[in-house]
Order: C-alpha cells, then sequence, then structure tokens
C-alpha cells in the first residue's frame, strides 16, 4: 500500500504531510531536515535548485531566482531568472516535483496526493495549480481549500468536541482566506469564503525592508537603489527581523557596519492598512454567511502571518474573541490537506487503522464564485433589451453542484449561439463586471423559427472544476467543454473584476425566459 500525501503550496514556504501507519497527519521533513521548503526555484548550471538555496539568492538578486510566483497562477505573467522565462505553472511544477521526491524519499510510493489552494483562486489559477501537480508526476485528483484544509485538521485534532459555527483566519506567505463554517466532530459543511488575492507575509517584509532603508538613508545620507541595498539588507533579513518583532518590542537590524533600530510599533504603523484589508474581508465573510458574531463560537488561526501581534489582536477585534492557537500554524494546512487526501482516496489502500481514524470525516465545500453566461435581456431600469450576465451558479452553492437553464433564440432562422463562461465574485448582471473564461460557439439547423429552447447547464465538481454544455433542445446539437485539464484553457489575465466582455452583435445571442 502507498501513501496518502497533502501538499500546501505556498507563496513564500511550501510543505508536504502524509498519513502514518496510526492514521495520524504528519509532516515530511525534507532532505535539509526542514519541514518547510521554500518556494524558491534557481539553476546552478542545468540543474534546478528549490528550496533555501534558492531563496537566499532571490533574498539579494531577485533577477537571479523565481519567487512569490503562486499569486501569479493562471495568468500569462512570466519570471525570468539565467536567461529564462518560467510560467507560475512551471516554476510550482519544480516545487511540487521537489515535495513529491521528498515524500517517495521518506515513506515511498504515494497512492493519492491532494494539492491546497487559497479559497480565492479563480477557475483559472485552479487548472493552473492541478496542471502543475499533473506535471510533476503527482498522481492527484483533488484539491482543497487552504481554510478548508486547516478547518479539517483542528476538527480532527479535537474529535467529537467541536460542535457549532467557527471561522478560519489564514494568513500566509503572500495571501489571505476567510472562511465560515458549520463543524460538528469531524463533519465541515462551508458557509462562505473571501480572501485578498496579494496580502501576506512577503507585503510586511517589504515594509519592514522599506523601513530599514528608509532609516539608513537618514542616518548616512545615502540613497541607495533596492537592488545595491539588498546587497547589505535583503529581504530575507527583513523576514527574519519581522520574526523578531512578533517576540520583542524592537530589533536591531544590520545593514553593512551600520546598526537600526526598528520597533514593533513603527512596523505596526506601516502594515496597519494591510492588515484591515483583511479585517475588512473578515466583516464581508460573516454578513454572506448569514452568521452573527454570536453565533461564531471559535477562530481558528492558519499561516505563519497569523502570529503576528497586530494580526492577532485584529483578530480579536473583528470576532470578538481570542483566537484559537493549538497547533503548529505554518503546518496546518499541509496536515489538514493529507487528511483529505486520505477522505477522497481509495480506501482499500487504507489499512484498518488508518480507515478507522478518517471514517468520520465529511466534508461539504462550497462555490468560490458565481458562475453564468451572456445572453440578451431586459434592463432592469428602463427595460431595454441589452447584453446581461445571467449567474446559473450561485457563490456558496455547495458542491458537486448540476444546475440546468433555459435560454432562447431571439431571431428567424438563427444560425449559431455565442456560447459563453463567466466568473463573478458576486452576482453581477452587467457583463462588463465579469470575466469571461471560455467562449464558444453552437451551431443551429437552418429554417427554424425564434424562440428554440437551448439548455445551459453547469456542473461544478469537488476539485471546483466547471463542466459546461449548451444543448438546442429541438436538433440535439451540443457545445460542451470541460473546463479541467483536458479542456480547451480559457482566456484572459487573472483579474478579479471585469474582463474582455461581449459584443453586442446581436444575432448570436439568445434570449433569457
Amino acid at each position: 500500500m502507498g501513501a496518502f500525501i497533502g501538499i500546501d503550496l505556498g507563496t513564500t514556504n511550501s510543505l508536504v504531510a502524509y498519513i502514518d501507519d496510526t492514521g495520524r497527519p504528519m509532516i515530511i521533513a525534507n532532505n535539509e531536515g526542514q519541514n518547510m521548503t521554500p518556494s524558491c526555484v534557481t539553476k546552478d548550471g542545468n540543474k534546478i535548485i528549490v528550496g533555501e538555496f534558492a531563496r537566499k539568492a532571490w533574498g539579494i538578486d531577485e533577477e537571479t531566482a523565481a519567487a512569490q510566483f503562486k499569486g501569479d497562477m493562471g495568468t500569462s505573467q512570466t519570471h525570468s531568472f539565467d536567461g529564462q522565462e518560467f510560467t507560475p505553472t512551471e516554476l510550482s511544477t519544480f516545487v511540487l516535483k521537489k515535495l513529491m521526491d521528498t515524500a517517495t524519499d521518506q515513506v515511498g510510493d504515494i497512492s493519492g496526493a491532494v494539492v491546497t489552494i487559497p479559497a480565492n483562486f479563480g477557475h483559472e489559477a485552479r487548472e493552473a495549480t492541478m496542471a502543475a501537480a499533473k506535471a510533476a508526476g503527482l498522481n492527484i485528483e483533488h484539491i482543497i481549500n487552504e481554510p478548508t484544509a486547516a478547518a479539517l485538521y483542528y476538527a480532527f485534532k479535537n474529535g467529537e468536541e467541536l460542535s457549532g459555527t467557527y471561522a478560519v483566519y489564514d494568513l500566509g506567505g503572500g495571501t489571505f482566506d476567510v472562511t465560515i463554517m458549520r463543524i460538528n466532530g469531524q463533519d465541515i459543511d462551508i458557509l462562505a469564503s473571501e480572501g485578498v488575492k496579494t496580502l501576506g507575509g512577503s507585503n510586511f517584509d517589504k515594509k519592514l525592508h522599506d523601513i530599514v532603508k528608509g532609516k539608513h538613508a537618514d542616518a548616512t545620507g545615502e540613497e541607495m537603489d533596492d537592488k545595491d541595498f539588498k546587497e547589505d539588507f535583503s529581504l530575507i533579513d527583513a523576514e527574519e527581523e519581522k520574526k523578531s518583532l512578533s517576540s520583542r518590542s524592537k530589533t536591531l537590524a544590520r545593514v553593512g557596519r551600520q546598526h537600526i533600530d526598528i520597533t514593533r510599533e513603527e512596523f505596526e504603523s506601516a502594515i496597519k492598512e494591510l492588515v484591515e484589508q483583511a479585517t475588512m474581508t473578515c466583516e464581508g465573510v460573516i454578513a454572506e454567511a448569514g452568521v452573527e458574531l454570536s453565533d461564531i463560537q471559535g477562530v481558528f488561526l492558519a499561516g505563519g502571518s497569523t502570529r503576528i501581534p497586530l494580526v492577532q489582536e485584529s483578530v480579536k477585534q473583528v470576532f470578538q474573541q481570542e483566537p484559537i492557537v493549538q497547533v503548529n500554524v505554518d503546518e496546518v494546512v499541509a496536515l489538514g490537506a493529507a487528511l483529505y487526501a486520505a477522505y477522497k482516496g481509495d480506501r482499500t489502500e487504507l489499512s484498518p487503522v488508518q480507515q478507522q481514524a478518517i471514517e468520520k470525516i465529511e466534508v461539504l465545500e462550497s462555490t468560490a464564485m458565481c458562475f453564468g453566461t451572456i445572453s440578451i435581456g431586459e434592463d432592469e431600469t428602463d427595460g431595454d433589451l441589452g447584453l446581461r450576465n445571467s449567474v446559473i451558479i450561485k457563490k456558496g452553492t455547495k458542491i458537486p453542484a448540476n444546475v440546468t437553464e433555459p435560454f432562447y433564440t431571439i431571431f428567424d432562422d438563427q444560425p449559431r449561439i455565442d456560447c459563453t463562461v463567466t466568473e463573478s465574485k458576486k452576482e453581477e448582471t452587467d457583463p462588463r463586471f465579469v470575466k469571461i473564461i471560455w467562449e464558444g460557439e453552437l451551431e443551429l439547423p437552418p429554417d427554424r423559427p425564434a424562440g428554440q429552447e437551448i439548455q445551459v447547464t453547469y456542473s461544478f465538481d469537488d476539485n471546483q472544476i466547471m463542466h459546461c454544455s449548451f444543448l438546442d433542445v429541438a436538433s440535439g446539437n451540443e457545445t460542451t467543454i470541460d473546463l479541467s485539464l483536458a479542456g480547451g484553457g480559457p482566456t484572459g489575465d487573472d483579474d478579479d473584476e471585469g474582463g474582455d466582455g461581449p459584443t453586442d452583435d446581436g444575432i448570436n445571442q439568445f434570449l433569457v425566459d
């Protein structure tokens, strides 16, 4: 029997865990003896290097290595070093391959794997993550949202003790997520999730780096550009001083032969607006979940940046209670992912003890986005016909889900339908404010009157990947798209809001019933 592993593919650090012989999830240390592997990539000759060596190289000169590429997953952004360009998916593949090799060396063959993603990842980023996992050689069929994985481990650790509504506040190296869920023992039902795609420890490191750079200029009268200054005080140095300020009121940063005092108060003032972004996101997700603050019985922390005192204080203020820290916040996501890998995997590959450990687990995820299509409809204000986005699967729908909606042709002898799949964070009717993640056509038979029914079916699997069908009921003509690794990939940049939008050519649209 092979091992089931869970991988937390992080912005700054990544981890891998497995289910041991006793049914408990355990972190697997890399060949340097560290539980966390920096999500950094460089080259040594023709050899790709992942981990601490690459991290140190990037900290001094960002042109010699790649880091913090997770936030670019699913976009056309590339990262260059050593005269080569790499996509975020390729770089993530290198990191995942390193973690897979680590797991194989330590625990043997891999029967199944799960990779985590931020809850706020859109469809394109989810696809890119699965593509990276496949390219790394992982036997992956499932992904899981990071806050859900964290909650799963907290629930597992507490056994039958958890019952009620809880929140997971997940602030890592580069992304922030907050999720409201109901937990009953080891059953998890996701009510609402929201996040900020680029908010985390790397942003805090940059703020501290800027403080030191400014103080150094004031003390010496010497203005240095970022590249030169990083040779004396890198972003890695800034990260270490940031960690010191989590336990001390001040720290001493060394820049060349200079020593510069940095106080926690100065650091907190610099990051205050960033932390407030997370606070506002929390307030929004509580309202979206339809719960009162008094309903939330506990707030679980995940991600290394939750160690920052200002962050913990903000959690306390917004949820009006002390957050729960029962585990290593760096490891909780990977540990939960390992549990999920066993939960979703082939149970015959588990020993009786392992089967018993996960038999009480149940996870009910929900969609993190709205999905719709572009149609012709009446304007809500003046009643005129025009393009509109019709939401078919709403955000927060329990998955897996399958929804069919009827639409109708609007012209006699209409030759075809423009088929679109849209994504948005909220129920948006204006096509200008949604992202088109796929476009295609449905050919129609000739010589037919208007009003022919077109059934649009969206199914959403438990990896939160879309599968879509546009069916002409009378003729049986159908256009389908599997928006996963095997399907035609979506186009466009990974913006949270807006897209290219459709053109109103009239003839190729269809009318909402």
